[in-house]
């Protein structure tokens, strides 16, 4: 078996696949430590929007979560004890950059190479590069030009010194509005460049008080009461994204309500009213986004971006904003699916080829075409609403039991092209009355407007699809590549 990516997916599916007595796993990570985006994203202010109980993994609970709301180095801290409590270390590869994978039909294995050359040879491969590991890099003319300091989010210089410093900022999604609040306190002004305002709710976090993670610690099945609490309450949003994005209009009320007594400037709060419904693009939630830009030393800039100068960036009306750091919060490839790695199926065929007008997969794991390959967190197992750990979880289960087929002497597992078509269809027809598809532009979707990221639906509903592998939706050849579809 071999695993592509150390984040939530690829740790989470190597520990299921050696509870279930699979012990010959090689795991694929670029670089030199575990944790994916958690790895990456050292940015200040870097936090997750779902609480810390039902972001972790059910087989791996954690008790002392410090706040409501864990930061990056406490998650990065969880990852690293999920891969040494589990012995997962010995299967890694670090430093082991996947360029490659191709199936070889005769041999009914995946051949993977990786930067430097080597050659790996797998029966399975699981692919858990995850949709946030690319950062997307603005096509402004001039970038290459800026003579200051620039760094994106997920690459963040440490050791440039942003004190008194004039900082430009490209952006204002997830990542932007958790590290504009912390530069603003360091820098001497702060510009943020705005295309289009988002939608910023209050952030119901807290720190755990000592009495709380000492019950959390000694209270029998109160960690898991909490973490089906929690998922309770946040399950039925999907309603309002998915079903009846009228219910939108609740949320619509809040985020007004809050704009309105956080940013007491008209001018300022006209700026940072979005033009496009709620929910269409990811809804952000934060306590001192808005606070922030509420600072002299602040401005909030919405002229167009024409150029990128060696001095500053220069905007539509003709000012040159000078700048000694350029920060890009702007976000992720995320429609690339396992992009750049170029993954060859049956008969020659090129993943990226195959996916040139959009990702897609059925159930968003297995692709005709491309036997024996899963993938985790794929096209259109995103959410807007829930936990995208307990969206792995179902997956896994899933794919144990494909592995377990393999392991009973399939040769190799090909889901058929009609069932992958027909399950796309359904996929894109329930995405056409989402909320995401009322008119904005965003990570979900492709530049042709096919949403390619989103789950459209309740997350139990998903994982009762995955709760059983249907061998009659695939093509199933045997050692003497006869084809059945039974186990």
């Amino acid at each position: 078996m071999g695993i592509i990516g150390t984040g939530f997916g690829g740790l989470g599916m190597a520990v299921r696949l050696k509870a279930a007595g699979y012990d010959d796993i090689v795991v694929f990570e670029r670089a030199d430590e575990v944790g994916g985006t958690w790895r990456d994203n050292t940015y200040p202010g870097a936090a997750c929007d779902v609480p810390s109980h039902l972001y972790s993994f059910s087989f791996a609970p954690k008790a002392d979560w410090s706040r409501r709301f864990a930061e990056q180095p406490e998650i990065l801290a969880y990852l690293r004890e999920v891969a040494d409590r589990f012995d997962l270390r010995k299967h890694i590869r670090f430093a082991a950059e996947v360029t490659s994978a191709a199936y070889d039909e005769d041999a009914g294995e995946w051949v993977v190479r990786v930067a430097g050359g080597e050659e790996y040879r797998v029966r399975a491969l699981v692919a858990a590069t995850g949709q946030l590991s690319r950062p997307a890099i603005p096509a402004i003319e001039g970038i290459d030009e800026f003579a200051g300091e620039m760094f994106h989010s997920a690459t963040w210089n440490h050791d440039y010194d942003l004190d008194g410093k004039r900082v430009a900022v490209i952006g204002t999604g997830a990542s932007a509005i958790q590290l504009v609040p912390r530069v603003a306190r360091r820098a001497a002004r702060l510009e943020l460049f705005q295309r289009e305002a988002a939608h910023v709710i209050p952030k119901p976090d807290y720190a755990y008080s000592e009495r709380a993670l000492l019950a959390l610690r000694r209270v029998p099945g109160l960690l898991a009461l909490s973490r089906a609490a929690t998922y309770l309450a946040l399950e039925p949003r999907a309603f309002a994204f998915t079903k009846f994005p009228q219910a939108m209009a609740l949320v619509q009320r809040r985020f007004e309500r809050y704009l309105a007594a956080q940013v007491p400037d008209a001018e300022l709060r006209a700026r940072l009213t979005p033009s496009t419904k709620i929910g269409c693009k990811r809804i952000l939630i934060s306590n001192d986004y808005y606070e922030a830009l509420n600072r002299p030393n602040v401005a909030v800039v919405t002229e167009r971006i024409t150029r990128i100068e060696p001095t500053g960036l220069r905007t539509a009306d003709g000012v040159l904003h000078e700048a000694d750091a350029l920060l890009l919060g702007t976000g992720f490839q995320a429609n690339e699916f396992l992009a750049p790695i170029t993954v060859t199926g049956r008969g020659g065929r090129r993943l990226d080829e195959v996916w040139r007008d959009g990702a897609r997969a059925h159930l968003g794991i297995t692709v005709a075409g491309f036997p024996n390959l899963f993938v985790l967190f794929g096209p259109n197992t995103n959410l807007g609403h829930n936990s995208i750990v307990y969206m792995l979880e179902s997956q896994f289960g899933y794919v144990l039991q494909a592995v377990d087929r393999l392991a009973a002497g399939a040769r190799s597992i090909d889901v058929r092209p009609e069932v992958e078509e027909c399950s796309n269809a359904a996929v894109q027809e329930a995405i056409r009355t989402t909320v995401w598809n009322s008119g904005c532009t965003s990570w979900y979707t492709t530049a042709a407007g096919r949403n390619t990221n989103n789950w459209p639906g309740f997350t139990f509903d998903y994982r009762r699809r995955l709760r059983r592998f249907d061998d009659a939706e695939f093509v199933v050849t045997t050692a003497d590549e006869s084809v059945s579809t039974a186990r």
